[in-house]
């Protein structure tokens, strides 16, 4: 059987698997087995057992653990809950102020977890019910949620960007370094949208009644900028100077959010084992993903995959933007039905080529890449952050609701994309000023 065949077979079959409803995972591992003996009989199998256990051998990805605790860590102290509650205090008198306080928080909180959906039920649970009490529109109470929830995947320390590197070969201190003022560029749109959109439709976040605040009201959300400053301090801080690696960083962030526990006074025993249970069940799913996901690649590699997908993109008479836009869809609408770590793992190297042999700085395709993924999360009918809304959300809620809700904030995403593309110096200034 032609490569060429077995390529549109095995695509024909991921989607077939997906849209039955078996989970991912086992999807993808076994294609990978069917393929993997069509293709190479049954040497596939010491073949797809090495590459696994040289992914699982990288040093790199060792950080991920470590952040996720950090993550869980935090969402027990409550230190998301003063900062959410800012939004309340300080923004109650600007129209669409607790939304716009929302995103806000969840693009500091990003910078603390590392995971769309710690940063989505967190957000959900403390902003959702008081935000429909107080009269505002359901639909673009559920959007905000669900695209703030999703800054922690690309704000630094960014679980999804420690994998782009550890499989593109990039440092993960430049990817952090590239995707800060990406990151933020795209909460400020989505702050500016709301703003902009409740001044239009006032009746879409009525006004609070003024009440008056005492000065503890005020000093209460305060006292988590300290502790989320210094451990900020301790995680991007060290790797942007080059202080320590991300994975030396990854310890010292998880260490701290202890001591942060510690001061908020509640670091015991039933703290810490839900956390660790809570790290050792993410780090199931994203390990059970993680091998899968290289097994099916090795196949796909193997049998041609990446020379097969380089020279049909490359052979199309069309301008390198329009190659760029063409390999950006494709991101866009695998997302809707793939993981993120799944087409990371199986796009990386197809574009790696591609990028090298259009001379693009491999630094500003990562970023373009990793803000293109964020679509993924919102994108129907397989957005993650739709599902993890709907588990926490009020039951009167619909399902179309959230997806209404969220479409706006997709607009913005591609429009974040295009910027990127049309200013590079968006990624790469600050990795250039600091020589990360």
């Amino acid at each position: 059987m032609s490569p060429e065949l077995l390529i549109i077979l095995m695509f024909v079959a991921l989607v077939i698997g997906i849209l039955s409803g078996i989970h991912l995972a086992f999807v993808l591992g076994g294609l990978a087995v069917i393929f993997g003996i069509i293709g190479w009989g049954p040497q596939a199998f010491p073949l797809i057992a090495h590459r696994c256990n040289a992914v699982m051998m990288q040093y790199t990805l060792s950080a991920i653990p470590l952040f996720v605790f950090m993550g869980w860590v935090l969402e027990k102290t409550g230190v998301a809950d003063d900062f959410f509650l800012a939004g309340d205090v300080y923004l109650r008198r600007v129209k669409g102020g607790l939304a716009i306080g929302t995103i806000l928080a969840c693009a500091v909180m990003g910078m603390t977890t590392g995971l769309v959906s710690t940063a989505v039920v967190t957000a959900g649970i403390l902003t959702i019910r008081p935000m429909f009490e107080r009269g505002y529109n359901k639909e673009m109470v559920l959007g905000t949620v669900a695209a703030g929830g999703t800054l922690g995947i690309l704000i630094p320390p960014s679980v999804m960007l420690i994998f782009y590197g550890a499989e593109a070969g990039l440092s993960v201190g430049r990817l952090f370094a590239a995707a800060f003022v990406p990151g933020f560029l795209l909460a400020g749109l989505y702050a500016i949208f709301l703003y902009v959109r409740c001044q239009i439709r006032p009746g879409l976040a009525p006004l609070l009644p003024k009440e008056r605040l005492s000065v503890r009201d005020y000093l209460r959300p305060l006292k988590s900028v300290i502790p989320v400053g210094l451990l900020v301090l301790a995680v991007i801080g060290v790797i942007i100077l080059g202080i320590a690696t991300p994975t030396e960083a990854a310890g010292t962030g998880a260490f701290m959010s202890l001591m942060i526990a510690a001061g908020y006074r509640k670091f015991n025993w039933r703290m810490l084992k839900g956390a660790c249970l809570g790290t050792l069940e993410t780090m199931g799913m994203l390990g059970l993903i993680l091998i899968m996901v290289n097994a099916f690649a090795t196949v796909f590699l193997g049998i041609g995959g990446e020379k097969i997908v380089c020279d049909l993109l490359l052979g199309l008479a069309i301008p390198p933007l329009g190659l760029l836009v063409i390999m950006l869809v494709v991101i866009f609408v695998m997302g809707m039905f793939l993981d993120f770590i799944g087409i990371m793992y199986i796009l990386i190297p197809v574009y790696g080529g591609i990028v090298a042999t259009m001379g693009w700085d491999p630094l500003w395709f990562a970023l373009l890449f990793c803000v293109m993924m964020q679509t993924a999360w919102l994108t129907p009918p397989f957005g993650y952050s739709l599902f993890y809304l709907r588990t926490i959300a009020p039951p009167e809620v619909t399902f179309g609701q959230i997806i209404r809700g969220c479409a706006p904030f997709i607009v913005f995403q591609l429009i974040c994309v295009g910027l990127l593309i049309a200013f590079p110096q968006i990624v790469l200034w600050l990795p250039n000023l600091i020589g990360a």
